[in-house]
């Protein structure tokens, strides 16, 4: 039989290779992506372990002797938008470890930085950038310390006297090679979590559309192929005999387009190295394949295959008169909407109740709730098609409409089938764009405010209680103060001093002269009549919890201008026109004046490691938005090629009863889009309310709708998906002519 099945394969005429060609090519599709998302997820993988070492201080080693000692003071810094990881090195002896990378550590007055560092460096002014690392550089840090090829990285040496003194300050004893355990880490590429997070929403957002692509391409033709071996079966096949020949036909198929799909992903692999996965390129390498992604694309996809021509001939197995006397399928019950309702009453327990304290048990939340959500669009397409299907049949006024309405209740999970993909990926974009859309409304991203042109140089005792007495900054030098004044666009200067009580004034952070006061509004106001106030916290919190500070009228202080200036200093903040330029000149002048005492950063900017984490799922999910509409685009093309190919006799006879071939576009546009617009009106309410759900569990922020650019993507997918379906009117066409309706 297996012969048999090479022949009816492969020597049955055009028909049958083009069929096998077709599916073929169909399959190489879906593999290819397959092996794009297998060397994505190993490429994250290389690219967080070669960042890993810039979080040693996070589960630090401690030294197994005074000589094997390395001080470590992490921070980052930032230059027009972008993060440079920064860390302050001195050596307690001749065996301190070494990062990755560099050939020696830095002594005092020294600095490794990394290419793209170095570039930046000398070719941006001094008083933007380069004055605010003093030494000289002594190396380059070579590709083994970095995750990208554009990362910022400096590394600066100090003297253990001085590093030693300060807060931030730890003694390590080995650099660590692991990821850590963390999403604050210094650098969210080396996390752990942060891995697991981005690992896992790909695999929802993106592995399954891919295995739907690959289970529809195994299936084309199906009725065709129902037919032939019904009437093989009417002629004496047996049951066991009529599943080799199909397994036959899909193995051929699915090798084939194995082949096809390893020869794509190569011819492509060039390209995808552009491709920001986590807002930073990757590395050439880091696309690699291991052995277990060769073998489940090898091994797992022609078994698939199998597994799905024999689910798609189950009705020829059971009864060969089903299939040729057409018996109606049972329509999808109500049931089929269960898993759909029970993603969403699983986020919305954890929004009533509150969301896990472990970081692991958020994860899960994340990962069950969305995959069950996921896999409840899917499983409750059909039930929505025929619903709104059975609508349009009863209220039907034109043939066309009536007759697209008559088949979509015919078999309405093919037809939802046809746009499962793009429904996964409308999710996808509505939970992602809705999510991140409303962190960024709350932090003023997009408002271009005062307080993102004002910078604050907190320093140790403005966030710590326990501040070594070597960090603390009696006084703001009349030198450093003026000379902040008079740098151009710079606006105002405010010295926050330490409140003198904190008992008394409760959440207070510093007194500040309300002279100074008035020329940084972005932190507050006085009262009329007030020369001291009070000021309350007014840096922005963990994802856009924000204070809201420059509306706050704070109260006032009992103190003279004689007491205020006898206070330690907290912060310095400083009022800029906004503009790159002064920002980036502040910033230097401030760390100038003040090493090792903090970075500056701006009122309502997020933590640098919160706005990294926010970087790279954005990153990620434009990655998955495009990837999955390429996905869905696919799908939707090759399901409506293969809907014409087995409708080919039923057309050719309508054409032939009269019917005008603009008649037969309208009916299957109809087909098409019907269940496209109602599950993907669905699919985008259920990912509104997932992020909506999930926003207000994890971090407490009310949601906001999308802007303009979720509605141009879920038009433009839409209008793809449109043209799509009119491009296959040419083809409808062409092969409903007189001369396939006749009789053999």
């Amino acid at each position: 039989m297996i012969r048999l099945g090479f022949r009816l394969t492969l020597a049955s005429g055009r028909e049958a290779l083009l069929r096998v060609l077709v599916t073929a090519a169909a399959v190489a599709l879906g593999v290819g992506l397959l092996l794009a998302a297998f060397a994505g997820v190993n490429g994250l993988h290389a690219q967080s372990d070669r960042g890993a070492w810039l979080n040693s201080a996070v589960q630090p080693t401690p030294p197994t002797s005074p000589a094997r000692g390395l001080w470590w003071e992490p921070s980052t810094d930032s230059f027009g938008g972008q993060l440079i990881d920064q860390i302050d090195v001195a050596a307690a002896g001749p065996g301190a470890p070494i990062p990755p990378g560099m050939s020696h550590l830095p002594g005092p007055g020294q600095y490794f930085a990394s290419p793209e560092m170095v570039r930046l460096l000398r070719s941006q002014p001094a008083d933007e950038l380069r004055d605010r690392y003093p030494g000289r550089l002594v190396g380059t840090i070579g590709r083994a310390g970095l995750p990208s090829p554009n990362s910022l990285i400096i590394v600066i040496g100090h003297s253990v006297g001085q590093l030693s003194k300060q807060p931030a300050a730890i003694e390590i004893g080995a650099i660590h090679h692991g990821l850590a355990n963390c999403y604050g880490c210094q650098s969210v590429v080396g996390s752990g979590p942060v891995l697991e997070f981005i690992l896992a929403g790909g695999a929802v957002a993106l592995l399954l559309p891919v295995l739907i692509l690959i289970a529809t391409a195994s299936r084309l033709s199906a009725v065709r192929r129902e037919e032939r071996f019904a009437s093989m079966r009417l002629v004496g096949a047996t049951p066991r005999q009529i599943s080799t020949i199909s397994a036959v036909e899909a193995v051929i198929a699915a090798i084939a387009g194995v082949v096809l799909g390893f020869g794509l992903f190569f011819a492509v692999r060039p390209l995808l190295y552009h491709v920001p996965f986590t807002g930073a390129p990757l590395a050439q390498g880091d696309l690699s394949l291991h052995a277990d992604d060769i073998l489940i694309a090898v091994v797992g996809v022609p078994i698939a295959a199998v597994f799905s021509a024999r689910f798609a001939l189950r009705r020829v197995q059971i009864s060969p008169l089903g299939v040729t006397r057409r018996v109606r399928k049972r329509p999808p019950r109500v049931a089929r909407i269960l898993p759909l309702l029970a993603g969403i009453a699983f986020l919305a327990y954890f929004d009533a109740a509150g969301k896990p304290g472990a970081i692991g048990g958020q994860l899960l939340e994340l990962l069950v709730g969305f995959a069950l959500l996921i896999v409840g669009l899917v499983l409750a397409g059909p039930w929505f098609t025929t619903a709104g299907s059975r609508i349009v049949a009863k209220r039907a006024s034109r043939p066309a409409t009536l007759i697209a309405g008559r088949h979509l209740l015919e078999n309405p999970k093919a037809a939802f089938r046809f746009v499962s993909g793009l429904v996964i990926a409308l999710f996808v974009a509505s939970a992602a764009i809705g999510a991140l859309s409303s962190v960024t409304r709350v932090t003023g991203g997009s408002t271009g405010n005062a307080s993102l042109g004002t910078l604050v140089d907190p320093f140790c005792t403005f966030s710590t209680t326990d501040c070594p007495s070597a960090s603390v900054v009696t006084s703001v030098p009349p030198s450093v103060f003026n000379e902040l004044r008079m740098t151009p666009g710079v606006r105002g200067v405010a010295v926050v001093h330490e409140a003198p009580d904190q008992t008394q004034e409760g959440r207070s952070f510093g007194v500040v002269a309300c002279d100074e006061l008035a020329t940084t509004p972005a932190i507050g106001r006085c009262a009329p009549r007030a020369t001291v106030v009070s000021v309350g916290y007014f840096l922005s919190k963990i994802l856009g919890h924000t204070a809201h500070a420059s509306t706050t009228t704070w109260p006032s202080r009992n103190l003279t201008a004689t007491q205020l200036a006898s206070l330690p200093v907290n912060a310095v903040v400083v009022a800029t026109s906004g503009s790159s330029d002064a920002i980036e000149r502040v910033r230097t002048e401030l760390e100038r004046a003040f090493p090792l005492l903090g970075t500056p950063v701006t009122v309502e900017a997020l933590g640098p490691s919160t706005a990294r984490l926010l970087t790279m799922i954005q990153a990620m999910t434009d990655v998955t938005i495009v990837a999955s509409l390429i996905i869905a685009a696919c799908s939707l093309a090759v399901n409506i090629a293969a809907g014409l190919t087995e409708r080919r006799r039923p057309f050719s006879l309508l054409r032939l009863a009269g019917v005008s071939r603009k008649l037969l576009h309208r009916v299957v546009a109809l087909e098409s889009t019907l269940p496209l617009v109602l599950v993907a009106a669905v699919s985008m309410v259920v990912g509104l309310l997932a992020a909506a759900l999930y926003l207000h569990s994890q971090v407490g922020l009310a949601f906001s709708l999308p802007g303009f650019s979720y509605w141009t993507t879920v038009i433009g997918g839409l209008a793809a998906s449109m043209a799509i379906i009119a491009a296959t009117f040419p083809i409808l066409d062409r092969i409903t002519g007189p001369e396939v309706a006749r009789n053999e």
